[in-house]
């Protein structure tokens, strides 16, 4: 790993967060040094590690002083993805903000591409495109899955009018980046309030695209700038395993909606798609209660009377 330290504050900080990704996190970090555009500044975010991944990050600090920074929480405790990346931000000197997880790989033109459309669109807060779905990965224990690019459900080339993203991710929740896929202004995430720390695992970029969605105009590349290694220890693989995915999402769209409920102008759109995604995980029987209590109250009071007390003569007749 060789790179010169910048000079002034550099146009781009990289934040990356880890928890015991000794297995990866080098090919992370080398893939930041591979990038063609060089005015960067990298911020390794330890989450608590118990592995050797600590021993990297430090080493390559001490390697590239001013240049890579290690950085940790009090007591070198474990306080969750929102909260690492959160210090990241706040130690973060660059323009804009890149997201790189520690066992993902940047392709080498990713920041020179995002750099050169933020600066193309500079009403934009925030750029990303597709990612690459890399279950191939070198040394991969299982790889009986093919590769391919997620499809994000917008024209490449597209500059978002918030709110219309935010919708589509709560619909479609597999067309949204992954955090190593995006590069969002340092002043945009400061207006939204950086992540929302009640996140420590799944949902904390969504919760973050919510609200940088509803108010930031976003530009959506079809171009595919890094590799999203698909691995049993990932956030999302484990929640899948151990069955908590239902619940972390109910969690979601609960935090969401007190979020867009507070919010002036009202969103309607948004709330119309909370609400259906909300139904969309109610256990069977809750949502049949729910539409029966729905459709009384479409009844006019005259036809609610008459059914309930049709309802009572026949409970009558058959308690006989």
């Amino acid at each position: 790993m060789s790179a010169s330290p910048p000079t002034a504050a550099p146009a781009v900080s990289i934040v990356t967060i880890f928890l015991d990704a000794h297995r990866f996190i080098r090919d992370a970090i080398d893939s930041v040094v591979a990038q063609t555009f060089r005015d960067w500044e990298l911020l390794l975010v330890d989450d608590g590690s118990r592995d050797g991944g600590t021993d990297v990050a430090r080493e390559c600090a001490r390697a590239h002083p001013g240049r890579v920074r290690y950085l940790e929480h009090p007591g070198h405790a474990n306080r969750g993805m929102s909260a690492s990346r959160n210090l990241g931000i706040r130690e973060a000197r660059g323009v804009a903000v890149a997201f790189l997880d520690a066992d993902d790989v940047w392709l080498p033109r990713k920041l020179e591409r995002q750099v050169g459309l933020l600066a193309a669109h500079p009403d934009v807060a925030m750029v990303y495109g597709p990612a690459h779905y890399w279950h191939a990965w070198p040394g991969a224990p299982d790889v009986r899955l093919d590769d391919f690019v997620q499809d994000v459900k917008v024209p490449g080339g597209t500059v978002a009018e918030p709110p219309s993203l935010v919708p589509l991710h709560l619909g479609a929740p597999e067309a949204t980046p992954s955090p190593s896929g995006i590069l969002v202004t340092r002043s945009a995430l400061a207006r939204a309030g950086g992540f929302e720390e009640e996140f420590r695992g799944m949902y904390e970029d969504q919760a973050l695209y919510v609200k940088l969605g509803l108010s930031e105009r976003i530009f959506v590349s079809d171009e595919c700038w890094y590799r999203y290694r698909q691995h049993d220890g990932a956030c999302c693989a484990v929640a899948f395993r151990k069955g908590g995915h239902e619940a972390a999402r109910r969690a979601f769209l609960a935090w969401a909606s007190r979020y867009v409920a507070g919010r002036v102008p009202r969103a309607p759109e948004v709330e119309r798609a909370l609400a259906r995604e909300r139904a969309r995980m109610e256990p069977p029987s809750r949502l049949r209660a729910g539409a029966r209590a729905a459709g009384r109250a479409l009844l006019p009071a005259r036809v609610r009377v008459w059914l309930g007390d049709a309802r009572r003569r026949s409970t009558a007749r058959w308690s006989r």
